[in-house]
């Protein structure tokens, strides 16, 4: 397999999980009922955990022997504490940003802060700099996306904290996206998961009751998380994590745009919303970025390899 077709491989398993996460908002709309958000995100991670206990299960009783395992990369344990740490963080952090700032601000701070957290992160932390085209793309599809979900003009209550609080989901997701590459590179992506969610859930529903106290559950806020845990967290996590094993961490975080793309063609097609002319300017600048993005990985010198020591 040559090195574009097995990126390209990868950019679109993350492009599929972002397709689903963008199903999040609808779900919601039809049914979560008097369920807090902050209950939302965690019952949604508990519920991944077991999807995702079961798989790994299923996984085991059906496979054949296998030889003796070679030797795996070493991978510290605070890494694990850290991805988990990353999915409750982000949760926690988004769903009490969104309800300072309204959804609008949030989604836009969140969503469009986390790819320019992972560059960063990836070019002074991981000394892997992404390439001027990588940030151009990033650029005109963050744009787009702040477009679009700010173009309905909906009144603003500019709020410090829930700004902050945003930002704070982007960093935890784009955390998060770049130690699960690492943590994919050495260890199936199902195995991965399940330690890593299993984590987030543990994490976050104290969390919940400590923030929103006991849940008030009904039976549509029931179908609604189950879904979420077993579509949006199970199934596209499965697809992320397999994805970031052929891409960039950087990029898979970048290619989650995707997600309001999804969101904004299902309010069109299933609630039937009427967009405004600015918010389909917004998302062809996505696009536009998008496919920069994507051009940028598919090249094998998108993203420099980690400097060597000058003493080498």
């Amino acid at each position: 397999m040559t090195f574009a077709s097995h990126s390209g491989r990868g950019v679109a398993l993350v492009a599929l999980a972002s397709i689903l996460w963008g199903t999040t908002g609808t779900a919601q709309s039809l049914g979560a009922g008097a369920l807090s958000p902050f209950w939302v995100g965690a019952a949604q991670l508990a519920v991944a955990s077991l999807f995702f206990a079961l798989v790994q299960a299923v996984a085991r009783g059906a496979a054949a022997p296998q030889p003796a395992a070679t030797p795996r990369p070493h991978v510290p344990p605070g890494l694990w504490l850290l991805a988990s740490a990353g999915v409750a963080g982000y949760s926690i952090t988004f769903y009490a940003g969104v309800r300072l700032t309204g959804v609008g601000v949030g989604t836009a701070v969140a969503i469009g802060s986390s790819p320019i957290w992972a560059g960063l992160i990836q070019a002074l932390l991981l000394r892997a700099a992404p390439s001027p085209l990588w940030w151009l793309g990033t650029a005109v599809s963050v744009a787009g996306g702040v477009a679009m979900v700010l173009s309905k003009g909906a009144a603003v209550a500019l709020s410090w904290t829930g700004l902050a609080l945003c930002l704070a989901a982007g960093l935890w997701y784009a955390s998060y996206a770049l130690v699960n590459k690492r943590l994919v590179a050495a260890y199936a992506p199902g195995q991965v998961n399940q330690r890593v969610f299993t984590g987030a859930a543990l994490l976050a529903c104290p969390l919940a009751w400590a923030l929103a106290g006991a849940p008030q559950w009904s039976p549509a806020a029931l179908a609604v998380v189950v879904y979420l845990g077993i579509v949006v967290s199970g199934l596209a996590y499965v697809a992320f994590s397999h994805g970031l094993r052929s891409i960039s961490g950087a990029t898979g975080v970048t290619l989650t745009l995707i997600e309001p793309v999804a969101a904004f063609v299902l309010a069109v097609l299933i609630v039937g919303e009427q967009q405004p002319l600015v918010a389909w300017c917004g998302l062809g600048l996505v696009m536009l970025g998008l496919m920069g993005v994507i051009r940028a990985e598919l090249r094998p010198t998108a993203f420099r390899a980690p400097r060597e020591s000058a003493a080498a």
